[in-house]
Parts: structure tokens; C-alpha cells; sequence
């Protein structure tokens, strides 16, 4: 198991319940122009293809953190009506609760924890 930054071309597997289901999804970091930016994008996973890009920028007092975050679900039109009525909704307030989570790390000491790195 790696600790630390993700670096270019590695690959993150996540497990995860969804709507009673468990589901596994690996994703690369495919693009990274530390500090400023990093794209990671599923390899395998339930999705016909998804990409989330995330933007840092310091604002004087912090940083802002943007997700932008882009997915397809298989099965043609069924799956595009599933995205419309169930899946942008259920991801945006995934994302929201997921950034409310890294705020509370980054904000406080606990990011020394998961980075390994002592406290100063």
C-alpha cells in the first residue's frame, strides 16, 4: 500500500456502497500540474466513462478547492435517463459531503495523519 501524494500515473481503487450495491471503481491521475491541478479518470468502474478534474487556488487566507466532475452511465438512453433523474443529483451531494470532509482534514491537523508527516 502507497501513502503520500498521488503522482502521474498512479491508480487509486475505491470500494464503495451506492443505493444498497457495492461497487468497485479504479481511477488514474492522468493529468497533474501540482499544486495547482490534477485529473483523475476511471479505468474500471460501472460507469461508461467518468472524469473528475480538481483546481486549487490560493485566496489569501486558504484555498479554494473546485471539483469538476463529468460521467456517463452505460446502457444508451436508459442509462442517460438514470443520469438525469437519479445519478447528477445523488453524485452532487456525494461531492458536496466528500468536500465537506477534506475541508475538515485541511483545515485542522488531521491532513498529518493521512500525508504521514509530524507535527512541526
Amino acid at each position: 500500500m502507497r501513502s503520500g501524494l498521488l503522482q502521474l500515473g498512479d491508480s487509486v481503487t475505491f470500494r464503495a456502497r451506492h443505493f444498497g450495491v457495492w461497487q468497485t471503481l479504479t481511477s488514474m491521475v492522468t493529468l497533474l500540474e501540482s499544486p495547482n491541478y490534477f485529473c483523475d479518470e476511471m479505468q474500471r468502474g460501472a460507469f461508461k466513462n467518468m472524469r473528475h478534474e480538481h483546481y486549487f487556488k490560493a485566496n489569501g487566507t486558504g484555498t479554494v478547492m473546485r471539483d469538476v466532475f463529468a460521467f456517463e452511465s452505460p446502457l444508451g438512453v436508459l442509462g442517460k435517463l438514470v443520469d438525469a433523474l437519479i445519478l447528477r443529483r445523488y453524485l452532487q451531494k456525494f461531492l458536496e459531503a466528500r468536500c465537506a470532509v477534506i475541508k475538515q482534514y485541511a483545515e485542522s491537523d488531521s491532513w498529518r495523519d493521512i500525508l504521514n508527516v509530524p507535527a512541526s
